[in-house]
């Protein structure tokens, strides 16, 4: 039987090549051939004469300029290994930034979807369908079931991470005008945080060079210092109607706040009836080895409001909102909306990501990857005391400060076969595939070495 299924999925591959061939005429051969060959390692990033430069260069003209990528053109991925058009193989330290726990091509993931999209893809919230419901009950169930925000109750499904802030940001404007009246709406965000690209999320988000461009932003934001217990009271006033912060700010270097500043936090946005909201779209889902980041803090520092994205698709685009029943009994039908959100594919994929990353073992299995790892970084600090100060984070969200720019580090380490990112400033991240073995975490940092010793050298 699983011969046959194979077969058949062989078959349809190829059915499905020959039938859009001709929508697919303008890539390169290999961009859309079987990996059959052994895979090269790379030993230098792709020339002007490559096949990479040679498609980007058709495609670039017809993109918005948002983004400056590296000339690697990636066509598959397998577990922890991403596979550009020349077939050669880079080990993913990135995992799509901290999207792909999974890692890459997990083939029951792959059989669901199909399975799914020959059923129902979208139907839209006008109706009900299985999966959003089952969904939104995998939530909070198994979030109260693990130990992390303990009185969830319900969950708003959308698309991706800005989505679910803007929705955290709504609802909290929404329960400050129901306890408080027209004048609280202020949100309190923290320096160095990144919450988003909408214009809410973005108000949220107090980095300069992400919000000049597009100003003037939302009014009613006010901006903290993260982990600055003594200026809470001063910042949370008796006109704000919810705080959103990182349990561990990812874009901003991978800094860790701490006990005695959530736990601060809460009673103080509990004192002025302020909803709190923790953005856990990078660090939760397992990232830290437990199912969320905040599960690393007390009971008495949960949150009102809890939002994800980034993992809970594996690649997937899907966000959540989970709130408690003091902000769920506040928001009535139409105040908020979405027309793909919680379509019944995305629900299903989230639902089986969800299910399998939460499972203890799962979950002990990422804190013991996250001890080798953190381990194989203070080696190399030890090497380059003079080039690594710092290793931070928890789980599988770590950062190593530099003492200089990282780029020509992840440029040296993308040559050699592995990708890295930056966070922060100066910072190295560290967001791999949770499903990562040591085997690969090892040959990762060799190329590390190699890289770092190369930039030193130079």
């Amino acid at each position: 039987m699983a011969a046959l299924r194979l077969s058949s999925k062989r078959l349809l591959s190829s059915t499905l090549r020959a039938r859009y061939a001709s929508t697919s005429s303008s890539l390169p051969p290999t961009a859309t051939a079987e990996f059959s060959k052994e895979a090269r390692l790379p030993g230098y990033d792709p020339p002007a004469d490559s096949q990479s430069a040679a498609l980007v260069s058709q495609h670039l003209p017809y993109m918005v300029a948002t983004y400056a990528r590296p000339p690697q053109v990636f066509t598959k991925g397998d577990g922890c290994y991403l596979f550009d058009i020349e077939n050669r193989r880079y080990i993913d330290f990135n995992a799509g930034i901290a999207v792909n726990a999974l890692g890459h091509n997990d083939e029951h993931l792959c059989n669901l979807i199909y399975d799914q999209a020959k059923q129902l893809m979208h139907v839209s919230n006008l109706y009900h369908n299985p999966w959003t419901g089952a969904l939104s009950r995998l939530l909070v169930d198994k979030t109260v079931e693990a130990g992390g925000f303990h009185n969830a109750s319900r969950a708003f499904i959308c698309n991706s991470g800005s989505e679910a802030n803007e929705a955290a940001i709504k609802f909290a404007r929404k329960v400050g005008k129901v306890v408080g009246g027209e004048k609280k709406i202020g949100i309190v965000s923290f320096q160095n945080s990144f919450h988003g690209r909408t214009m809410g999320s973005l108000s949220a988000t107090p980095n300069v060079k992400y919000q000049k461009p597009f100003g003037p932003m939302v009014p009613g934001f006010s901006y903290g210092k993260y982990n600055d217990v003594e200026a809470i009271d001063s910042l949370v006033t008796e006109e704000t109607c919810g705080v959103i912060v990182e349990p561990i700010q990812g874009e901003g270097g991978i800094w860790v706040g701490s006990e005695e500043f959530f736990t601060k936090l809460r009673a103080r946005c509990t004192e002025v009836g302020a909803v709190l909201i923790y953005d856990e779209i990078q660090s939760g889902i397992g990232r830290t080895g437990k199912l969320w980041a905040h599960q690393w803090l007390p009971k008495e520092a949960h949150p009102d409001i809890v939002t994800m994205a980034k993992a809970l698709g594996n690649g997937f685009p899907i966000g959540a909102t989970m709130v408690n029943e003091y902000v769920a009994e506040k928001i009535i039908t139409g105040d908020h909306g979405t027309t793909y959100g919680g379509n019944p594919l995305a629900s299903r994929v989230g639902h089986y990501v969800f299910e399998r990353i939460s499972k203890p073992e799962f979950l002990a299995d990422v804190e013991k990857k996250s001890k080798f790892f953190i381990a194989q970084l203070e080696k190399l600090k030890a090497k380059y005391p003079e080039v690594i100060s710092e290793i931070r984070g928890k789980g599988l969200i770590l950062g190593a400060q530099l003492d200089r720019d990282p780029t020509e580090i992840v440029k040296a380490c993308r040559e050699r076969g592995l990708l890295v990112i930056t966070a922060g400033v100066n910072t190295l991240r560290f967001v791999p595939p949770l499903v990562i073995t040591e085997e690969v975490i090892e040959e990762g940092m060799k190329i590390l070495d190699k890289a770092l010793e190369a930039v030193v050298k130079k």
